[in-house]
């Protein structure tokens, strides 16, 4: 369908790609991952012939049509919003225009958001739009830029299962590992200037990867060694007539020596929240709260009305719930952005909150600089200091000097992370910390979250970000909220076992002889096939955690099993510890395997 051959593109003395060569058939489905700056982004743009390669060549199937979702840049547009989805639809007829509304509502729209014109809508939203009207057009190869970053998690997951069951290729930039381990059966990997596929989901492209990087690290620590023996020999024999031969031989095996280089290491965010003062056992409590939003044309919104919450030290909350249920009104709440009707916000003992916005222009100052925005703070922090730490988050040198409104939108995030660092919070609130971060930086905040000692609510659509951190998630529905202890797994198991429940019950209490009507069976039998669609997918996620688990746990004894460690007890200890860990991660998810198939949810292999 595409094809490229031997592609060379240069800005400057920036050289992005040198010979890549990618061929992408009709329905495949593969993710390009690799660090910002790389090139994904002039790779689509190049897909598209927005862009010129210097060299090389990209040819289209004749009649392929190509469909492209940026990453920012919505729509401002004076039409409806059905109006904007419907707009160049070809053979429009009433059975298009429902379609369009039918994805419009999987991506968030309610039926009186239709009439709505788009250049009213948030930023985010005009990006639904943008979604819609591109789904509604089912080209051939659908190009997708990190389209999740605009997503609650109901429209994701939507998404994901609409992206399942699409006809046309895929070709995505995403930073959720989650959504590209459903939606993609292979990764592209942009690595040292050119692209090299990789069969399989996320997990065992790092597995790979890593077997790549150790079996170049052993070729090149033999290849060192033998190099070394080489030089000996020459400096020890140059001046020996009876060796002089050899010795010339072996300056010429040497200049014709092909080098091996070793897999060059990215660089990657280093992020550690200071450990902060203890507080109290009881953080933040909300007493008889009531929020209303007084929406001009519209009835009052009464988000929540006489009610109560409380954080305890220590906790890890992912708040979740459906669109407009109330997260982030909650959060702001929390976080005294914004204030209640009536009812009280109590601070506990020493408590200091920290707030993260998923709105990043009403946060930074777009007149001022990096290192500005960064010593904006009350604690007088050395400028060396505060340089040191924009250093580690990826503004090294001028870069602190640049405005934050030319940042990216992964550069703002960061900005923002390092504004928490620089006045440290022991309460953090988080509104999806992850939207414009690429997968390596996710992963630090994921590392520097779990070691924070502190308090930490979040809201996010990233599924693998809420089970690396939440220890229980606060689902919010009409104003009210339950509190599941565990991570989103959990969470989806247990809301999977109360319909079932609650459609137990309403069978069992339904009269015998009233047949149940035609489209409540349709409703019924949709249910259950979605429900048989989640568990089989958890199951699917199960099996490949435990063969990737199991892979690390061979690499890891191996590692341990090596002469070299025997003597260096640290070393030896960490491998044990790492090696026990990832045993015991096994033998949860087997369990869990075992009990799906054991209830016939899944078909046991």
């Amino acid at each position: 369908m595409i094809t490229l051959r031997n592609v060379n593109k240069s800005f400057g003395n920036q050289v992005l790609f040198e010979d890549a060569s990618l061929q992408i058939n009709e329905g495949e489905r593969f993710a390009l991952v690799g660090p910002n700056g790389a090139g994904k982004s002039t790779l689509f743009k190049m897909m598209l012939r927005a862009e010129e390669a210097d060299y090389g060549e990209i040819q289209f199937k004749k009649g392929v049509v190509v469909g492209y979702l940026p990453q920012e840049n919505p729509p401002v547009s004076e039409r409806s919003v059905i109006e904007e989805t419907l707009d160049g639809v070809e053979d429009y007829d009433g059975r298009i225009e429902a379609e369009g509304k039918s994805i419009l509502m999987g991506l968030g729209f309610k039926v009186t958001d239709f009439t709505r014109k788009v250049n009213t809508l948030s930023g985010g939203w005009a990006m639904r739009v943008a979604m819609g009207k591109l789904l509604l057009k089912k080209p051939d190869l659908l190009l997708l830029d990190e389209p999740t970053n605009h997503l609650d998690l109901d429209s994701l997951i939507w998404l994901e299962e609409y992206l399942g069951r699409y006809q046309g290729a895929i070709f995505v930039i995403s930073h959720d590992r989650d959504f590209i381990n459903k939606i993609c059966n292979a990764i592209v990997s942009l690595q040292d200037k050119t692209l090299r596929v990789y069969h399989g989901d996320y997990e065992n492209f790092q597995a790979q990867r890593q077997a790549e990087k150790e079996k170049t690290y052993s070729a090149w620590r033999l290849q060192q060694e033998d190099i070394a023996q080489m030089e000996d020999f020459i400096a020890r024999n140059r001046a020996r007539v009876s060796t002089a031969s050899r010795v010339q031989s072996m300056i010429k095996r040497l200049e014709k020596l092909e080098r091996i280089e070793l897999i060059a290491e990215t660089k990657t965010v280093k992020m550690r929240f200071p450990q902060p003062g203890r507080t109290g056992t009881k953080v933040l409590e909300l007493k008889d709260i009531s929020k209303v939003y007084n929406v001009p044309g519209h009835e009052p919104i009464r988000v929540y009305e006489n009610f109560n919450f409380e954080l305890q030290r220590g906790q890890k909350m992912a708040f979740l719930g459906h669109n407009g249920a109330g997260k982030s009104t909650l959060l702001k709440m929390l976080a005294g952005v914004i204030e209640p009707d009536s009812g009280e916000r109590v601070l506990g003992l020493n408590v200091k909150t920290g707030y993260f916005s998923q709105h990043r222009e009403g946060i930074l100052d777009p007149r001022k600089t990096v290192l500005q925005e960064a010593m904006d703070n009350d604690r007088m922090n050395p400028e060396l200091a505060v340089r040191t730490v924009l250093g580690t988050f990826l503004f090294p040198g001028d870069n602190v000097y640049k405005k934050t409104e030319v940042l990216s939108g992964g550069e703002k995030s960061r900005l923002m992370l390092v504004k928490l660092l620089m006045d440290p919070p022991n309460v953090i609130l988080m509104d999806e910390p992850t939207t414009h971060l690429d997968m390596a930086s996710v992963d630090a905040l994921i590392a520097a979250l779990k070691d924070f000692e502190g308090t930490l609510c979040f809201i996010s659509h990233d599924i693998y970000f809420i089970n690396a951190l939440a220890d229980s998630v606060v689902y919010i529905e009409q104003g009210k909220t339950t509190v599941y202890p565990g991570n989103y797994d959990y969470f989806s198991y247990r809301q999977d076992q109360m319909h079932q429940e609650a459609a137990a019950s309403r069978k069992k209490e339904a009269p015998k002889e009233a047949p149940r009507a035609d489209n409540a069976d349709w409703e019924e039998k949709k249910r259950q096939e979605a429900e048989s669609r989640k568990k089989t997918r958890r199951a699917e996620t199960l099996k490949k955690e435990i063969a990737y688990s199991r892979k690390t746990v061979e690499s890891l004894a191996a590692k341990m099993s090596a002469p070299e460690i025997h003597s260096d007890y640290k070393q030896v200890k960490e491998l044990g510890d790492k090696i026990a860990a990832m045993e015991a991660k096994i033998a949860v998810h087997t369990e869990e395997l075992k009990a799906l198939e054991a209830a016939g949810e899944v078909t046991a292999q």
